[in-house]
């Protein structure tokens, strides 16, 4: 993007905020309304960074909310705490806290069961503050009182103490919390919480911390909540009891999902139709206690007809008219990946074995697992020499799937070890073993699937030049030093640069299959492992990636379990026989095709030419 229009989405948005005061009254918005939507814009910035971005959906933000809230709200009331805006930082510093110690809790669990816990975690926080601590929150009396802010610029105090002046308050804290979740969802973090939301699995296959990234998104999303909630009180003069209510959550939850999750503006656009249409059947249609109802059925019609929100639609509207324009402009010639004479290759690893370590890469010491009464693989022993490439065959049901994963640490061994250049990895996490450079592609695709090409390498290679967990939340991705480098190689040498820039979902399979196997490559591993590589391909694609294979053989050790017999003749030095669960037979390509062995259990008695 060019410098001059980096900012021109802040710019936007601050000038939408000056022009506000004068559009929306006349539109029926009260100045009280106004001030609201404000604050359940920043509350419901942080939710979407952690639903949004992350896809971890909340329904305990209430509790950080009223945390905050009550936090800033108990210092200016009962102990007469001086300054305003230090009280609202604090009551955030709290919430941020409190949020660390839940989320230890919480993400503990996925889906469904990570939901449930952030409800029982937020109806615990309801009946504290009503019950136990009521003395310090004021039970269901609230806390009244909250002074408004004051600004001493010396030579004169601004007070905004009526609603318009206290509009210029918190506008100007939604827009300076507008531009740090905007550097936050654009850094290195931000595209790592997007990639964890596609697919946490690959996330941690590539070098990522799951957990402490998504740890990180459940704290910001709790100093937000509790900075909103400290604004709430400054702006109504009383923090109300009912923040810490469930109804808060939901609330927020709708306003999101109406305005459109994962936009940052979706918030904001939910709240400001919230608000106005709680208004208007109120006042204006009369409609008393049923105006919820009628706003529920807006509710559901906006999420039926419009699945990404009011802005996501928008978004689709606008790609779909610009992809319409192109495609009338250009003609309709897609571009092809390279063939295999037209891969580059490129240089060897950047990882590199210890130039004091001699011996196997990677070695399996009496390696057993059992499932309950059933063993899947029986006392392998294993080892891979450096710049080796490895093939291991078997039948179906031999054990060569769950082995793969006790190698990468996706299975602990029942028993046995496994060593990786001379380290013991044996119950290391999957992350930690790709950070040491032994990394992994799957015989089933695990992209990024909401990603492009070029974004689904990027997340793999920020992994290797960041480390395993990084909070360089306001960093701007093209400052990683050689980021961009490294992607453009990886790109080359899986032959995909000319669709570097195409959705995945756009991709044809061998495209993916490649793409599968750059994700690896962009860890720059010392060691990969390829499982089933060439499944399901075309004979042109299945020669590409032959051809690729060879080209990225240079510098690194490869171990490839692949059914295509032809394929692992031609590339491997040895080869590994897995039967029944435990190795059968091992030695160069010439002599497993004249094993008899082999060939009854596997190649069905047909002997080498």
């Amino acid at each position: 993007m060019r410098n001059r229009d980096r900012y021109i989405v802040e710019a936007l948005t601050a000038a939408g905020l000056i022009v506000a005061p004068f559009v929306l009254p006349p539109l029926g918005f009260t100045p009280a309304t106004v001030n609201r939507i404000l604050v359940w814009g920043l509350f419901g910035l942080g939710f979407d960074i952690l639903f949004g971005f992350t896809g971890l959906l909340s329904f305990g933000q209430s509790a950080f909310f009223g945390t905050g809230g009550m936090v800033a709200a108990y210092l200016l009331t009962v102990v007469g705490f001086p300054h305003v805006t230090l009280a609202l930082l604090i009551g955030m510093i709290v919430a941020a806290i409190v949020g660390y110690l839940v989320g230890l809790i919480a993400l503990r669990r996925t889906g469904i069961y990570f939901a449930m816990i952030t409800v029982a975690i937020a109806e615990v926080f309801y009946f504290v503050e009503f019950n136990p601590l009521a003395q310090f929150t004021g039970g269901e009396n609230g806390l009244p009182g909250v002074p408004t802010p004051t600004l001493d610029l010396g030579f004169t105090t601004i007070r905004f103490h009526t609603d318009w002046s206290l509009y210029v308050f918190l506008a100007f804290w939604f827009f300076v919390g507008f531009v740090v979740a905007r550097r936050i969802v654009r850094s290195p973090v931000g595209h790592i919480l997007g990639a964890i939301r596609d697919n946490p699995v690959r996330a941690a296959a590539v070098g990522h911390n799951v957990h402490g990234y998504k740890l990180t998104a459940f704290v910001i999303a709790a100093a937000y909540a509790g900075f909103a909630g400290a604004l709430l009180g400054v702006m109504q003069g009383f923090m109300p009891p009912d923040a810490f209510m469930f109804d808060t959550s939901g609330q927020l939850v709708m306003q999101t999902a109406i305005g459109g999750a994962g936009t940052l503006f979706g918030p904001l656009v939910g709240a400001a139709v919230w608000f106005y249409l709680s208004d208007f059947f109120q006042t204006s249609l009369h409609l008393g206690a049923t105006w919820k109802l009628a706003l529920g059925i807006v509710f559901v019609l906006l999420v039926i007809f419009l699945r990404r929100g009011l802005i996501g639609g928008l978004v689709d509207l606008v790609g779909l008219a610009r992809a319409r324009s192109m495609g009338a402009a250009v003609p309709e010639t897609a571009p092809q990946s390279a063939m295999p004479g037209e891969i580059v290759s490129v240089g060897s690893a950047r990882r590199r074995r210890d130039p004091n370590f001699s011996g196997p890469v990677l070695e399996a010491r009496g390696v057993t697992k059992s499932f309950g009464g059933i063993v899947a693989n029986r006392d392998i022993n294993f080892a891979v020499e450096p710049d080796e490439l490895r093939a291991i065959i078997g039948p179906n049901g031999a054990g060569k799937s769950t082995f793969f994963k006790m190698l990468t640490c996706e299975l602990p061994p029942t028993a046995g070890r496994v060593i990786f250049q001379g380290r013991d990895i044996t119950g290391m996490d999957v992350a930690a073993v790709c950070q040491l450079g032994l990394t992994k592609s799957y015989q089933v695709n695990q992209l990024f699937s909401r990603l492009t090409l070029r974004e689904n390498i990027v997340i793999a290679a920020l992994a290797e030049r960041r480390g395993k967990f990084a909070l360089d939340l306001l960093r701007r991705i093209d400052r990683v030093p050689g980021l961009d480098a490294q992607v453009e190689t990886t790109l080359a040498m899986v032959g995909l640069t000319a669709r570097a820039d195409v959705p995945v979902a756009e991709l044809a399979y061998g495209e993916k299959r490649r793409l599968e196997i750059g994700l690896a490559l962009a860890a720059s591993p010392s060691l990969l492992l390829l499982d089933e590589p060439l499944a399901g391909m075309s004979p042109r694609e299945r020669a590409e990636t032959v051809q690729l294979l060879k080209n990225i053989r240079r510098g690194r050790t490869l171990i490839v379990v692949e059914h295509d017999m032809d394929a692992v003749f031609e590339l491997a030095e040895r080869i590994t026989v897995l039967h029944e669960g435990a190795l059968l037979a091992e030695g160069a390509p010439a002599e497993i095709q004249r094993n008899a062995l082999v060939q009854e259990a596997y190649l069905g008695g047909v002997a080498a030419e």
